[in-house]
């Protein structure tokens, strides 16, 4: 008899990194189709879902405390802005000029992956200053605030800090001339990305670990503690932290709990959706406290 646990946790990030987001470059690279990326997307999350019950890296963080809707909402306005700003592309591009210096002549996955990689440099530095500057934590809190890491708060952040997140990454490569297809592109595998880097699921990568910030190295991350929590900004890769010097993973005895994770200067932090977009504009104490140095 085939053990299920063993397989899921080595196919688990294969059948979505490569599996999905290969088909979504597939249908994006023909350019037409598009009608099947939400299905597809929707494939990754009930994958990620059922991955989390047969392989869990924590077993106790399956149950919901409340929070499912929440997440639902969060991901549902978070991934509707990313779209929104996809289709924006053309215009945008329209009004700033450039576009010169985009290599079209690449095939469509090469031009995806050196996409991803300037995205990835915008998003780590901007989540890396989230962390040191007092205005831009008090937005980038909402997605501290988790107890339990599981697939679907990848996208649990208050939409102005992830307006200004996919903004940073993804100025640069409008000013190059990012076209409308690798935008999309972009943008279902940031979705994919943000599903594995919080996924519960015991994921067996070898020494890809090294290379891929996803939930192995990003659990490290989100350490209640503030001096330890500082490190694997990355949301595709660790090549940034590494230059960064922040990169961490090690060998743990045991897995990581909820009462590792969270806001150590605000452990009382809201719960609903309305309270945490009002929470940021609320001059606490606990709230203005930086939280590094």
């Amino acid at each position: 008899m085939i053990r299920l646990q063993p397989l899921v946790q080595w196919l688990y990030l294969p059948m979505i990194l490569v599996g999905i987001n290969g088909l979504a470059l597939a249908v994006l690279a023909r350019r037409a189709g598009f009608e099947f990326l939400a299905p597809l997307l929707l494939a990754a999350i009930a994958l990620s879902f059922a991955a989390e019950r047969i392989a869990p890296y924590q077993r106790d963080w399956n149950r919901s405390r409340g929070d499912l809707g929440r997440d639902v909402v969060h991901a549902a306005v978070n991934e509707g802005l990313n779209v929104l700003s996809v289709l924006a592309i053309p215009l945008v591009a329209l009004v700033v000029g450039g576009g010169a210096l985009w290599p079209g002549h690449w095939p469509f996955v090469f031009q995806v992956i050196f996409a991803i990689l300037v995205l990835d440099l915008g998003v780590t530095l901007t989540h890396y200053a989230s962390h040191r500057l007092e205005w831009l934590w008090r937005f980038h809190a909402v997605h501290h605030s988790v107890k339990r890491l599981y697939g679907l708060n990848g996208l649990m952040k208050h939409p102005i800090h992830q307006s200004i997140e996919m903004l940073a990454g993804t100025a640069p490569l409008i000013l190059l001339g990012l076209p409308l297809e690798v935008g999309m592109a972009i943008a279902f595998c940031t979705a994919t990305q943000l599903l594995v880097q919080h996924s519960n699921v015991d994921i067996r990568l070898g020494p890809l670990r090294q290379v891929l910030a996803v939930s192995t190295v990003h659990r490290f991350h989100h350490q209640a503690s503030p001096t330890l929590g500082d490190v694997n900004f990355g949301l595709f890769t660790t090549i940034w932290d590494r230059l960064l010097g922040t990169f961490r993973y090690e060998d743990r005895p045991a897995p990581f709990s909820s009462a590792e994770m969270g806001i150590d200067s605000d452990p009382n932090y809201p719960v609903s959706y309305l309270e945490q977009l009002r929470r940021p504009f609320q001059r606490t104490p606990a709230i203005l406290q930086k939280p590094l140095y």
